[in-house]
């Protein structure tokens, strides 16, 4: 028989990640969840389906700002919104995607979601992340450029050579740029920065020394006539580049399509499978011929009809969503296949 419990232990919640949780992307890993959740003073709420003495289901949350109302673990927040991409439900069917969902004691606003086919019905679109794949062009910079028309290749060259004329230069991985990154980023966008809020600002802190305490960090700094003009911040997991936030100087304008060239052409030299440029889009990712790669969400309505019991079953509530019955299968980790799809919503980010 099935129950459900709540589990709420820092390092218990820890184990439970690790040993169910594969490791597919950079926000898969643990460290990089509590380096927002130490920032943003949050503490797991992990609801846990187990059979057996097995767990066959993991929703990972975690309250947000309002005492019953909850995200996905860490449930970091700016402007309402979180931030963390490709969060996914583990559950071995339908039936226990489903009981999890059920047993959230409040309101939930889940985002960034990997598609569940688990629970399909209940997702709907979020928001788009983009990638470059370099495969798609045989890893040859060139052949992706190609996809361009020659009115616009010759536009772009016009643009990057603008900008650049009074000599450019790359460096990578000088820490001190990270501090022009932040002035950078923050100059532009002022309050609509995610690093405005001082808890964001910390937890990159944090996650940007531990990228690279463990070697995966990826600061590229392009210089035009000597002077710092843009630092992206980026994380490199096996194969897979992250580019996770980025500044201008908007003394030279056109640097962001320069930079953001370059992170290509390096994934194409080194083979990589993939550069990830998250979510936000503000035209220029579409326009560039990016891999769209939909994430969706799931509303939870507040329900106030259960007690919590950390360590028991815990009773059945008012179901929030209905399901077919399924056979029995191995635990699995929503994010294979996308559910039907479902209107847009407008894209914001970091940059």
């Amino acid at each position: 028989m099935m129950h459900i419990r709540i589990e709420e232990g820092f390092e218990t919640c820890r184990q439970i990640w690790e040993n169910i949780r594969p490791v597919e992307t950079l926000f898969d890993l643990w460290p990089v969840r509590v380096c927002f959740a130490t920032s943003f003073d949050r503490n797991p709420y992990f609801v846990i389906a187990e059979e057996g003495g097995k767990i066959v289901g993991l929703l990972p949350l975690s309250r947000t700002d309002e005492p019953e109302s909850f995200g996905f673990f860490p449930g970091e927040l700016w402007s309402g919104k979180t931030w963390l991409e490709r969060n996914r439900i583990i559950a071995r069917d339908a039936r226990i995607a489903h009981a999890l969902l059920n047993h959230v004691p409040g309101t939930a606003h889940l985002r960034y979601m990997a598609p569940c086919p688990l629970v399909s019905e209940v997702q709907e679109m979020d928001e788009i992340g983009y990638l470059f794949l370099p495969a798609d062009y045989q890893y040859q910079f060139d052949t992706y450029m190609a996809q361009f028309s020659a009115k616009s290749r010759k536009k772009l060259s016009r643009e990057i050579d603008a900008v650049t004329a009074p000599g450019v230069a790359f460096r990578y991985d000088v820490f001190a740029d990270v501090d022009h990154f932040f002035r950078m980023n923050l100059g532009a966008f002022g309050e609509r920065s995610y690093f405005s809020d001082p808890r964001f600002l910390k937890s990159f802190e944090k996650l940007i020394a531990w990228l690279a305490a463990n070697e995966m960090l990826r600061i590229t700094t392009v210089l035009i006539g000597g002077r710092i003009a843009a630092v992206d911040v980026g994380a490199v997991l096996g194969t897979s580049y992250t580019v996770l936030a980025g500044g201008t100087d908007p003394e030279f304008p056109g640097i962001a399509k320069r930079i953001n060239f370059h992170h290509m052409e390096w994934a194409c030299r080194l083979r990589m499978a993939e550069v990830d440029f998250l979510c936000g889009d503000f035209g220029w990712k579409e326009r560039f011929h990016l891999t769209p790669r939909p994430l969706y969400q799931i509303r939870i309505p507040a329900m106030h009809d259960t007690v919590r019991l950390p360590a028991h079953p815990i009773p059945a509530r008012v179901p929030f969503v209905q399901h077919p019955a399924r056979m029995p299968a191995p635990v699995t980790s929503c994010g294979t296949h996308p559910p039907t799809d479902a209107p847009a919503r407008n894209a914001e980010g970091v940059w």
